[in-house]
């Protein structure tokens, strides 16, 4: 029988951790990078705030170390920690040498040096450390100069509208996987990946690399795309990595709160740029929860809004009241220039930062938690690597700080690809899969959609940021309903996109709940209201998940 097509490394994810790795790997081998969407289309793109960078030596190293582990709420691995900020500067030099244009000093445009960028100030920084381009587009800045760099490498290709619909393991390794591919949807209306499929193709490859990002898309309030469904990280596990710390989702305080818009992120550079945040009756309240006020660390910001939007503070169900942010008192800078994005977008609603209180809630935007990697990128499973969101090394602890995931992307993404090389795993040739199964009647995708629309309502409310185990126990039984039906729907022998996002949704949301039930205490971005109060006597460890399906809590 004829052998598949072969690669020597394969690339899941084209955001930063992803194309980073891609790059580095090119200098030594051929790259194919695949995306379930178009080119730009991930986290990555939509990322506002900017990328948190020492650029003073020594010593604002130290300090941005120091930040990163206070923000991690005791959890944060320091040797992971010290690589982020150690060797941060020189990615992003490397970043800027290719091309990503970030925001200057006023009259420093055409001088060279890092030093002359503009630095802002976010949650929990205890410095002015904060890169943006143009004003709230770093995420897309980085995007740019990453893929432009990209393209014109001639070792690194490119495969769009093609997902992983599994991954290929001999003898314990990973050699190889299955991707399906899709005529890019005519419209972006309606749920994604209805179209038909175009390409079954299994492909060999020495390693594979995991960047696919997080799973925003498990709770009905995200900040994240429609792509955030964490496939890769289902696909990891299903094959036998370790996944880790899931129970630690971050919640960003401020998600555009407008009933029947978007959960559009607010950026927190506003509010490092002097924006403060009151509740219905006009109080500025953050003085009643943490020094920092507006600047504390995104999970304490995020349950003081949660807790001033509740009518009755005793009942976490209780109708929410609306919780504002207020620019209006910011004079020493041009919002509209500053924030061009989001000035841009507020509009369409009729609502202008300079004049006009922002609604604003918290929703899902990162998770802590995932792949469980050494410090170069090694998962459990030999040939199988991660990086970016879908990994987790135990860089951000409990509560990531804010602006370190771009830095991270490119720091470990780097690092992972090292690892991939220095392995050096010999080509194992696949054999061609069988043919493609047909594609899931009409029906069943309005079933899919249904059983998705479902789940994601119950995880917020049973799982979201406030959380406690009557409700979990009904979150878990609403996943395991829900898992019993999607299991009826692929008896069918019929595939979709979306039918595999739906199942990668269900194993994250069962991660996700088994994780927070096991942990009986409050630590960063898990908040027990039966258990309040952090615990280290028990719980100084980060949870580890594996095949069996069973928590245990490990010292790392």
């Amino acid at each position: 029988m004829a052998k598949g097509p072969q690669v020597d490394f394969l690339v899941v994810g084209a955001g930063v951790a992803g194309l980073r790795t891609a790059v580095e790997l090119a200098r030594f081998g051929d790259v194919l990078v695949v995306t379930k969407e178009s080119l730009g289309e991930s986290n990555t793109h939509y990322a506002q705030g900017g990328i948190a960078v020492a650029m003073d030596g020594d010593q604002d190293i130290a300090l941005h170390l120091d930040d990163t582990v206070k923000a991690g709420d005791g959890l944060v691995d320091r040797r992971a920690a010290e690589a982020l900020v150690s060797e941060g500067p020189l990615r992003v030099a490397e970043l800027i040498e290719w091309g990503a244009n970030f925001d200057r000093e006023a009259g420093s445009e055409g001088e060279a040096g890092i030093g002359h960028f503009l630095r802002t100030r976010e949650g929990a920084h205890s410095l002015a450390r904060i890169l943006h381009a143009r004003g709230d587009a770093t995420g897309a800045e980085i995007s740019r100069a990453l893929l432009t760099f990209a393209r014109v490498h001639k070792r690194i290709r490119f495969s769009e509208w093609t997902r992983v619909s599994g991954l290929v393991v001999a003898d314990g390794r990973v050699i190889g996987a299955d991707l399906a591919g899709a005529e890019p949807p005519r419209s972006k209306s309606g749920p994604a990946g209805q179209a038909p499929h175009r390409s079954h193709v299994r492909v060999a490859a020495r390693s594979v690399l995991i960047a696919s990002g997080g799973a925003g898309q498990v709770f009905s309030d995200t900040t994240n795309p429609s792509v955030a469904t964490g496939d890769g990280i289902a696909l990891a596990a299903t094959v036998g990595a370790e996944l880790a710390d899931m129970e630690f989702y971050q919640f960003h305080p401020t998600a555009f709160a407008l009933e029947g818009a978007p959960r559009f992120l607010i950026s927190e550079a506003l509010r490092g740029e002097g924006a403060w945040l009151r509740n219905d009756r006009g109080e500025r309240f953050m003085e009643r929860y943490h020094p920092l006020l507006e600047l504390a660390p995104r999970d304490v910001v995020a349950r003081a809004i949660a807790h001033e939007s509740m009518a009755d503070p005793t009942d976490a169900q209780s109708p929410p009241r609306p919780v504002y942010l207020d620019m209006r008192q910011v004079r020493n800078i041009d919002v509209p220039a500053r924030f061009p994005g989001i000035s841009a977008f507020l509009a369409n609603y009729g609502l202008d930062l300079r004049h006009d209180l922002i609604p604003v809630r918290p929703a899902a935007h990162y998770l802590m938690g995932g792949i469980r990697t050494d410090l170069v990128g090694r998962t459990a499973v030999k040939g199988l690597y991660a990086a970016g969101e879908a990994a987790c090394t135990g860089l951000h602890g409990a509560n990531r700080l804010a602006s370190n995931s771009l830095l991270e992307g490119l720091v470990f993404g780097a690092r992972a690809a090292r690892s991939m090389l220095s392995d050096s795993l010999p080509l194992v040739p696949v054999e061609p899969p069988g043919p493609a199964p047909p594609t899931l009647a009409a029906r069943e995708t309005r079933r899919v959609q249904e059983l998705i629309t479902g789940l994601q309502a119950s995880m917020w409310a049973h799982a979201g940021l406030l959380r406690e185990e009557t409700l979990m126990r009904q979150g878990l039984a609403d996943q395991q309903a829900c898992q019993s039906a999607l299991a009826e729907i692929a008896a069918q022998r019929r595939s979709s996109r979306r039918l595999s996002e739906a199942q990668s949704l269900c194993f994250i949301a069962r991660a996700i709940l088994v994780a927070a039930l096991a942990r009986t205490e409050s630590r960063g971005a898990h908040f027990r209201n039966d258990f309040p109060r952090r615990d280290d006597a028990n719980f100084l460890k980060h949870s580890a998940l594996g095949g069996e399906g069973q928590v245990r809590f490990e010292a790392w």
